[in-house]
């Protein structure tokens, strides 16, 4: 058998019909299959490389890392330097209440110790999330993902658990003295690059402050420059009480982190013990990567270029049959109108015979296909990316 039929065959599939694009490597923007091929990377691993791919900085440590230690004892218990400097980098650019990182294996960990920490401070059970959100597929996280079609099969999940409308001021009241938590994307990603209104989501940071609910904010996407900014709250003059971490955070390496203040933090030390833990969270390989990554993302200011290549990205994807674009960043869904046609572009673009472009789509806009590529990806590669797009839009019945 070759790898395509073993992968069908031992791989648990996670739909029907899987793309089966075979990688045999990855570099800066570029993914190459095992005929040498190359594609445009439009998904930079959903928002995981952010850094490119294979970042020389980032190879280093994790080499060196290898060759210190990998892991030795279950997280919280031993210190462990990739640990230790990496949570002090996190917090050294962040705000002062947002001081205290848990290290976990993914986003969705970050968003089960997040509501585990929510209900452990609090004392409340209720949790307040938004429709066409995504937290994860973990049974917690589940339930508060904002579409009943991907939650229905699991029931019963999680009590208490309100979703509302992203952006709408008629459920503020439901924030009240029995809510432990305020769930919500900085800036929806599955849902198409839907931004908040400034005015709205401080008013929920208030009403939350009002009634000592904790607002979590999940960065899971949009952290780490994707929105032109280091964090996506800094748009909006906010600072969540959870910050939630993910995918760039590893460097692309698995890692994930809920951050919150020290005091906030420390109820999960007693009553019980050990009121969250987690094996290989915090895997020392892991944050020696995130670490170099955000110091290259730092030190390259790639957040500083975010704005030009996303004015770039929009000035050359205008075609008749593209009837919306919505971007935040390097962060963009581009709307064909259906599935169906989207469908179409996705596969042509990635079947391309000189070069592929490789996109998706959106979990709750499955019409518009995804532009989050590396925020290293050059203008000449934008202007290549585009112009596959538009010939093969020009193509298409």
């Amino acid at each position: 058998m070759n790898q395509r039929e073993l992968f069908l065959r031992h791989v648990a599939q996670t739909s029907s019909a899987p793309l089966t694009l075979e990688v045999s490597k990855a570099k800066g923007t570029s993914l190459f299959d095992r005929n040498g091929k190359e594609y445009i990377d439009l998904i930079g691993g959903i928002s995981v490389a952010n850094t490119g791919h294979g970042h020389p900085a980032v190879i280093d440590a994790i080499k060196k890392q290898l060759d210190a230690y990998l892991h030795v004892m279950v997280y919280g218990e031993v210190v462990q330097s990739p640990q230790v400097q990496y949570a002090q980098l996190l917090a050294d650019h962040l705000p002062d209440s947002l001081n205290s990182v848990y290290f976990t294996n993914s986003g969705a960990e970050a968003v089960e110790g997040a509501m585990k920490l929510a209900k452990r401070s609090t004392n409340r059970t209720k949790i307040i999330a938004a429709k066409n959100s995504y937290h994860g597929s973990t049974q917690g996280a589940l339930s508060i993902l904002g579409d009943e079609y991907w939650r229905n099969a699991y029931r019963p999940l999680l009590p208490g658990i309100l979703h509302v409308n992203y952006n709408s001021y008629d459920w503020l009241h439901e924030i009240n003295e029995t809510t432990a938590c305020v769930i919500l994307e900085t800036v929806q990603a599955e849902g198409g690059i839907i931004a908040p209104q400034k005015e709205w989501i401080q008013a929920v940071r208030q009403q939350c402050a009002a009634t000592g609910t904790l607002l979590v904010l999940d960065e899971i996407q949009a952290g780490f420059g994707r929105t032109g900014k280091l964090w996506g709250f800094q748009h909006f003059d906010v600072v969540p009480d959870i910050l939630l971490l993910g995918k760039a955070l590893g460097g692309g390496m698995p890692l994930g982190a809920f951050i919150s203040d020290r005091k906030i933090m420390m109820t999960l030390t007693e009553n019980p013990v050990l009121g969250h833990i987690t094996t290989f969270g915090g895997h020392p390989v892991s944050c020696a990567a995130g670490h170099a990554a955000l110091n290259v993302l730092l030190e390259e200011q790639l957040a500083e270029g975010v704005a030009a290549k996303e004015a770039l990205f929009s000035s050359l994807l205008q075609h008749p049959k593209i009837k919306s674009i919505h971007s935040f960043g390097l962060w963009m869904a581009v709307d064909l109108g259906t599935f169906e046609a989207n469908k179409k572009l996705i596969d042509a673009i990635l079947q391309n015979k000189e070069m592929g472009v490789f996109t998706d789509w959106f979990l709750f806009a499955p019409s518009a296909f995804r532009v989050c590529p590396p925020l290293t990806i050059a203008e000449e590669i934008i202007e290549k990316a585009c112009a596959i797009i538009i010939k093969t839009l020009n193509t298409l019945a």
